[in-house]
């Protein structure tokens, strides 16, 4: 899960139009964004830069600059901040080109930033349509840019594929990659090679069938697109895909045919192989969760929870693994995958790594797609009894099929996996594989009887958020049950065991030549850290408190000697669901850099919240309890559950509207900021919701209320 086909009609490959940009006077090396294949090839050979996503096209996350060391890092300040216009979810990766920084906001926003000192160069906003923000389960974020050249590409929430010259931010051409009347979304960065801009989309909780597309960099033309599940059986999609689907995918795919079933997202990571001129592609969950419902109740439904490689020119099939099949666990494969030729036994072999959500570390032969090894990264795993090294696949769990037996099933690791997007990074100095993870992480799956599918809502077929089946109590926690435990894990790839653990939630990392890992934090979901580990031991040796959490990637550059940390910062995503009891301010994203010796002050943590709001006027229970099943179907997933907020998206408890039924109807039923992502709930809701909705979230502002109060007194 978490962050969502049909054929183009002709009139959306043609440029979209209503789109802005915002230029200033620039400092940029010209031209701008002069960045080719064989550059990339070669990105090590200039770590002053950080060419692609992932830093090179191995996607390793690895600096090899070294200043900033184990004996200079306590040296490490603030060199300067960048507020950005926008106070939603921040989970980029910026570009470093040549001085310039290039990276993204929510709502698909693109800045231009002058490395040395902070100061921007260009904006450019694509103007997404607000409702859209409604297609996602997680706000609406975007990871990153692509330069290639002399072009910056953005994917927009909205499904606009767009060029901007590097130099201005001008736009040089947009395309539609789906519908835009589709319940599609892009949250994802581009990835180029080839002459080519592959991206692909989330909706995996939404309906409809995966895919990636690649269309050329010149133009904007679709070069080619290829379908991770099957359409309609006996149905050709005149895809590079169509033979794949129907030799491997479409005979593990049972039950009924449906427009919406599929799933297969490939929202997160990709990555281009020049070497083998291949691109490998990350696969979401399926739809609807539950396989009862998408297929019959079997089948491994082929490609969902793999990894897919293609030829990177035409898109032709190569070779795929898949690595949860027949999910219904919600186990995306999108974590990032990260190349590397690796001495395995007493053989250089051309590997794969990587850490799904399952909660397996799976080293692929990315030559054939061969399984070589697999082994849990986590503890506490009980959806399978294992992996069988012959076949591959896993081993069958019955207790864990929920959807057969009917019956509700605490799954370890939870829907959030035993890792989830957040970036990874490997060292080829200490040849370790870094990453965040999560030991004994449960969720408790709930299956429904039936399912009907509605356009617009995010029912997957189970009884999502919620601690029990209707009519039964709420389950008692084991005592004996192990803990939660969240870590930072140094891996080693090869023999497949963690050299190191150090405790603590975080999110992702950057390895670097100085002999350090950092990894950004988020301090009470919303406020942050950012801390330097030594590679070799996990021993913490520094950190700097931010004013936003830490949930994007991490880089280092260099301008005139000098090395840069920098974070995009801003929570968001999932944050937006997660309760705090100090509820804070909002505040804008922001772009922070630290440098040896940096003189630069950050801002201060935001305040605390405005009180809740109190509101005089009575609900009946029955509208009460009414209200908090419809808050928690509809609202929970972006105001957070329970009522609780961070305040990423507004904290309805807080919110004036509260007082003023007219007011809260005329948002809630009629859209009133679908502008801001908050569309017209009219509906989806039944007569009267909406006020049985504010009944209940009014009951829950006095209980937050009496909870400050009593936190304050003697």
């Amino acid at each position: 899960m978490k962050h969502f086909n049909t054929a183009l009609a002709a009139l959306l490959l043609l440029t979209l139009a209503g789109c802005s940009s915002k230029q200033a006077t620039t400092t940029a090396v010209a031209p701008a964004g002069q960045v080719d294949d064989a550059r990339l090839a070669k990105a090590d050979s200039e770590p002053q830069n950080w060419l692609a996503h992932g830093g090179n096209q191995l996607a390793q996350r690895y600096s090899g600059l070294d200043a900033v060391n184990l004996q200079t890092v306590a040296n490490l300040k603030p060199a300067w901040s960048l507020d950005f216009d926008t106070n939603r979810g921040q989970e980029a990766t910026a570009i470093a080109v040549d001085g310039v920084l290039y990276v993204t906001t929510a709502w698909s926003k693109v800045y231009a930033v002058e490395g040395k000192t902070g100061k921007t160069l260009w904006q450019f906003d694509p103007k997404v349509n607000g409702p859209h923000a409604a297609r996602n389960c997680c706000d609406v974020v975007n990871r990153g840019a692509a330069v290639y050249q002399g072009k910056v590409f953005v994917a927009t929430f909205d499904g606009r594929l767009i060029a901007l010259d590097a130099a201005t931010g001008k736009q040089a051409w947009s395309t539609a990659t789906f519908d835009p009347e589709t319940m599609y979304a892009i949250s994802g960065a581009p990835r180029v090679g080839a002459g080519l801009v592959f991206i692909g989309n989330s909706g995996g909780e939404f309906g409809g069938r995966g895919f990636i597309s690649a269309y050329k960099a010149d133009t904007g033309e679709l070069a080619w697109r290829f379908y991770t599940v099957p359409g309609e059986p006996g149905k050709a999609d005149g895809a590079a895909s169509d033979e794949a689907i129907a030799k491997f995918a479409q005979p593990t795919w049972f039950g009924k045919y449906e427009s919406y079933r599929g799933g297969g997202n490939v929202w997160n990571s990709i990555v281009f192989d020049p070497e083998l001129d291949q691109v490998y592609l990350a696969t979401g969950n399926g739809y609807p969760w539950l396989r009862t419902f998408r297929s019959g109740g079997k089948g491994d439904n082929l490609f969902i929870c793999s990894v897919v490689a293609l030829d990177a020119r035409t898109g032709a099939y190569k070779w795929h693994y898949q690595e949860t099949p027949g999910d219904i666990w919600d186990y995306d494969s999108v974590a990032d995958m990260i190349l590397a030729d690796l001495d395995i036994g007493g053989q250089s072999r051309k590997v794969l790594m990587h850490t799904p959500k399952n909660g397996f570390f799976y080293n692929l032969d990315r030559r054939t797609g061969e399984l070589i090894s697999a082994e849990p990264y986590i503890q506490g795993i009980n959806w399978t009894l294992g992996i069988d090294k012959k076949t591959g696949k896993p081993i069958d769990n019955p207790a864990a099929r929920f959807d057969e037996r009917k019956q509700p099933f605490t799954a370890s690791p939870g829907e959030g996996g035993g890792h989830s997007w957040n970036p990874t990074a490997f060292s080829p100095k200490t040849k370790l594989f870094y990453l965040q993870a999560f030991d004994y992480s449960s969720g408790r799956h709930l299956p429904r009887p039936s399912f009907e599918y509605v356009k617009g809502l995010d029912n997957i077929g189970t009884y999502h958020f919620a601690s029990h089946m209707p009519g039964e109590a709420p389950p008692v926690p084991d005592p004996k049950a192990p803990k939660p435990q969240a870590n930072l894990i140094a891996w080693d790839p090869v023999a497949q065991k963690a050299a190191w653990k150090t405790p603590g939630v975080g999110g992702a990392v950057l390895a670097t030549a100085g002999g350090l890992v950092f990894q950004g934090h988020s301090r009470n979901v919303v406020m942050g850290e950012l801390s330097a580990y030594r590679a070799d031991t996990g021993e913490q040796v520094w950190s700097h408190k931010t004013p936003n959490a830490i949930v994007g990637g991490v880089i280092s550059y260099a301008i005139d000697g000098e090395q840069y940390i920098l974070a995009t910062t801003g929570a968001g995503g999932g944050s937006i669901i997660a309760g705090t009891p100090d509820v804070r301010a909002r505040q804008p994203g922001r772009l922070v850099a630290f440098k040896l010796g940096g003189t630069a002050v950050l801002p201060p943590d935001p305040p605390r919240a405005e009180p809740p709001v109190i509101v005089t006027e009575t609900w009946s229970a029955t509208d009460i309890e009414q209200g908090k099943d419809l808050y928690l179907n509809r609202c929970g997933r972006c105001h957070g559950l329970n009522a609780r907020s961070p305040n990423i998206l507004p904290d309805l408890r807080r919110s004036p509207t509260l007082a003023s039924k007219d007011s809260w109807r005329s948002i809630v039923e009629d859209g009133a900021l679908q502008g801001n992502g908050m569309i017209a709930w009219k509906s989806f809701l039944p007569e009267g919701g909406s006020e049985r909705i504010r009944g209940y979230v009014a009951g829950e502002a006095k209980v937050e209320a009496a909870a400050l109060a009593a936190a304050v007194t003697p």
